[in-house]
């Protein structure tokens, strides 16, 4: 094997690069390998505009303002965001959202106002532009680009078009097939899927999460078979002792069973589901480990009298600290709803992080989680829209026999170390990588 030659990569990400975990797996190990790394995400109040990750890789964080994204030329948006900096409204220190400009006469102050009504709509659209053109003037020349969901192909289609190098389409979901997307308008819907066709022919190669993923988006989007690259943890080295980081964070008895939900608080993940599952388990709590839209309602509902503080909600911790939380639960929970063909495909990454560390799983009875955890017996499948189905699986986990509970995480601490891991499924991603710029990664 030939070692590796020093690149650059960038990664581009619509997200803020704090808990997205593919980002973080393949900077820190393209940094391992000698490569130098730069994420470019999204930026959000609160947040650096630029700060070096501990494993290593720069992030570059766009603060774009939608106004800069206003289909005209460079010299007029040059002059739109030096009157946004005047402004404040592109200013992260001062403002967490676009500021609406007072009224201002001619031609710019009409395109201003027209840009700046908001994040939906026709303001989203352009802020996405405007985040393309920031990222093409300031993210650092590279060899080749990475780029996650149909929000930042187009980034990364414009750096790969700027430095003339390789760019890979990251097409984790099938997104037209997501919640959101579903609800849109069909006119939009039929934007969005044109846009993201083309701009996965304009790649160089398309990666995905699953099989089955893969076949449908080859279709969909009219492209070879995407590379198969899973989104598992590295391989773990288990403590003699399984940790009880919950425990000791939320002060539980020891007798008390943790089952764990972590992830986004988002809908139609199982989460109310679980909630009305776990007064049926016995001796059970149920921690929500995540962040996302939903998080306040469900500490609401953990406030709750009823609730009997048997739902706990915690913040989301870092990629690198997460799988200590994971083994340190009796039980991971995934009762994902199936609303949509996204869903019933979908093998969550918390599939992969439980299974690394040994926890067994409850997971939706779906063609994507039930590949995996069938054959294996590492869990049990059930019906995710019925709380007792959930509550029954739940308990069978909890109360199985030790020898049980031993010869499972014997099973799937086995196939997480042979397969589902980041060594294994990284090497396909490097070799793809090694394809398109005809260099050792």
């Amino acid at each position: 094997m030939t070692d590796p030659q020093a690149q650059r990569l960038t990664i581009v990400t619509p997200t803020t690069a704090q808990f997205h975990s593919g980002t973080y797996r393949i900077g820190s190990s393209a940094v391992a390998r000698g490569h130098q790394v730069t994420v470019v995400a999204r930026w959000a109040p609160g947040l650096a505009i630029e700060e070096r990750h501990p494993a290593g890789y720069r992030i570059i964080r766009i603060a774009s303002d939608p106004r800069e994204g206003l289909p005209l030329p460079a010299r007029i948006r040059d002059r739109i965001r030096r009157g946004a900096a005047g402004l404040g409204a592109a200013d992260p220190e001062t403002a967490g959202e676009p500021a609406t400009p007072p009224a201002e006469p001619g031609f710019l102050g009409r395109a201003r106002r027209v840009a700046g009504r908001g994040r939906h709509g026709a303001g989203r659209v352009l802020e996405i532009r405007a985040g393309t053109f920031e990222a093409a003037r300031i993210a650092p020349p590279a060899d080749l680009v990475i780029a996650y969901h149909y929000l930042g192909i187009g980034t990364g289609l414009a750096l790969g078009k700027r430095d003339r190098i390789p760019v890979i389409y990251d097409a984790g979901d099938i997104f037209l097939a997501s919640t959101a997307l579903m609800a849109l308008p069909w006119p939009a819907r039929a934007v969005i899927r044109r846009y993201e066709r083309s701009a996965a022919q304009a790649a160089d190669g398309v990666v995905t999460a699953n099989d089955a993923y893969a076949r449908e988006l080859a279709r969909r989007l009219d492209v070879p078979l995407p590379v198969v690259v899973m989104n598992c943890p590295p391989r773990s080295t288990l403590p003699a002792v399984q940790p009880r980081r919950f425990h000791e964070a939320l002060g539980l008895p020891p007798e008390t069973r943790v089952v764990l939900y972590h992830g986004g608080f988002t809908a139609e993940r199982g989460i109310e589901e679980l909630i009305a599952a776990i007064p049926l388990v016995d001796r059970a709590v149920l921690v929500l480990l995540g962040f996302g839209p939903l998080g306040g309602r469900y500490e609401v509902i953990a406030a709750e009298p009823a609730s009997g503080g048997r739902i706990r909600v915690m913040a989301a911790v870092a990629p690198a600290e997460l799988l200590e939380w994971v083994a340190s639960a009796d039980v991971a929970a995934m009762p994902i709803l199936p609303t949509t063909l996204n869903h019933r495909l979908t093998t969550p990454n918390k599939l992969f992080e439980a299974m690394s560390v040994g926890v067994p799983v409850v997971a939706s009875d779906l063609p994507g989680m039930a590949a995996i955890v069938r054959p294996l017996d590492s869990g049990r499948l059930v019906d995710p829209n019925d709380p007792v189905s959930i509550a029954a699986g739940l308990a069978e986990i909890l109360d199985a026999p030790d020898a049980e509970r031993a010869a499972r995480r014997a099973r799937t601490l086995a196939a997480a170390h042979d397969t589902f891991n980041w060594e294994t499924q990284s090497a396909k991603l490097f070799a793809e990588f090694e394809r398109l710029t005809n260099r050792p990664w």
